[in-house]
């Protein structure tokens, strides 16, 4: 995995319009930057407007060769023939996930804690999982708990799938994750947020850097 592919963005209307941006800028701009995964997250939009952003983002992304993920709405991706899907604890059951969306769409599950974890290793053909939350985040505000570095790293110890931390990961922060054993980062308001998402996302594709190696994934990954 080269190390554009270890960041990850997902994006937010209110965040990125808060910072006097549209949506599909920060993501054209991301992608200028080097950034070559993009998940689609509106918690409140309606399913016409979904499907046209959704579109909008696939033209961005497969101008610059980037992954087009949609957050659990199945449908939309669908609809779309975005990349893959993105489901957490409460969504959709990943066998159901995994029959609609067929063997070639990308499907990533998000695990907060040890338990999650064995339990998705029932299913063998997850492509990565995406780990929270390491750092305390207003974009979601149902977290439990932090993991922190050290529970990242039991985490990550105990999988050979790709991981990518998400949770109050910025510039600040993210080398201190570093030697946990993670794949990537995923990150929202650290490019959503910034005046610049184009020099947020390059400065975080640097810093990622350091992860080269440490973690690339099993030998059939597809990432």
């Amino acid at each position: 995995m080269s190390t554009t592919n270890r960041v990850y963005l997902v994006t937010d209307s209110d965040i990125s319009q808060r910072a006097g941006h549209t949506v599909p800028f920060v993501v054209e701009e991301a992608c200028r930057a080097g950034i070559r995964w993009v998940q689609l997250r509106e918690k409140t939009m309606s399913t016409r407007s979904f499907v046209e952003l959704g579109l909008t983002f696939k033209t961005i992304t497969q101008r610059y060769g980037a992954r087009l993920i949609v957050n659990d709405r199945i449908d939309v991706a669908l609809a779309i023939d975005a990349n893959g899907v993105h489901i957490g604890q409460d969504d959709m059951p990943y066998p159901l996930v995994r029959k609609l969306l067929g063997p070639d769409k990308l499907i990533g599950l998000s695990v907060n804690n040890m338990i999650e974890l064995l339990a998705s290793q029932a299913y063998a053909d997850i492509d990565y999982l995406g780990v929270a939350a390491i750092f305390a985040t207003p974009t979601k505000l149902d977290t439990v708990s932090e993991l922190g570095a050290l529970g990242l790293r039991d985490i990550c110890l105990k999988t050979h799938l790709p991981t990518f931390a998400i949770g109050g990961i910025n510039a600040t922060n993210l080398q201190s994750i570093g030697q946990t054993g993670v794949t990537g980062v995923a990150v929202v308001s650290a490019i959503c947020g910034h005046p610049s998402p184009y020099d947020a996302a390059r400065q975080l594709i640097q810093l990622a850097q350091s992860y080269e190696n440490i973690h690339p994934g099993s030998d059939n990954c597809r990432l």
